[in-house]
């Protein structure tokens, strides 16, 4: 049997922090889908690429973690995406590294956009910010985003009903999108160029 669709979550935070609001959030994300598709699941952190990534100007002379992180960025099936709001926007680090994703890779790739944020004020970074982002790549951003503020977390647990109703709500139709490939040990159809 095989291991099932490939879930790539990247968190874009440029700081590395085991509470990070942006890593619980997709760690809650990634524990809904996982109860509704059967997927291999890895995620590529910012944080410890962050210093050579900013050295790198080129794809050419990226190091080795970076190209990793790229390459494995470009092969997911199923692409989950959460940055933390940084001054109305997402990091630079985080675009930065997104630069250096091949134009063709996520072409009609199913992205799940999510954001963490100091209040509702920056709610909208997901529609303003991300997903013309990734729209840009050809990827399918899913309608459904989930943001989080402080105030929804209570330590690695998340206190908010409207919040974990989101969740569950994204990861159904993320599920829904995917089901039939998923099912039948199938990738999604990406277009052929």
């Amino acid at each position: 049997m095989s291991s099932g669709l490939k879930i790539v979550a990247l968190i874009g935070s440029p700081t590395a922090s085991a509470n990070s609001r942006t890593l619980l959030l997709v760690r809650h994300l990634l524990e809904a889908l996982q109860q509704r598709l059967h997927a291999s699941v890895t995620l590529v952190e910012l944080a410890p690429i962050a210093r050579a990534l900013g050295q790198t100007l080129s794809r050419s002379e990226a190091e080795p973690a970076v190209e990793q992180a790229l390459a494995t960025l470009e092969d997911a099936e199923l692409l989950v995406v959460a940055a933390p709001v940084h001054r109305g926007s997402y990091p630079g680090l985080f675009k930065h590294l997104v630069d250096f994703i091949d134009l063709e890779a996520l072409v009609d790739t199913p992205v799940l956009l999510a954001a963490t944020g100091g209040s509702e004020r920056h709610a909208l970074v997901i529609d303003h910010q991300l997903r013309p982002l990734f729209s840009f790549l050809q990827a399918h951003t899913l309608p459904i985003g989930v943001y989080a503020t402080p105030a929804d977390f209570d330590g690695e647990q998340i206190n908010s009903a409207a919040l974990q109703a989101r969740i569950q709500l994204a990861a159904e139709r993320a599920a829904g999108h995917l089901l039939p490939h998923a099912a039948s040990g199938l990738a999604p159809l990406r277009r052929i160029a």
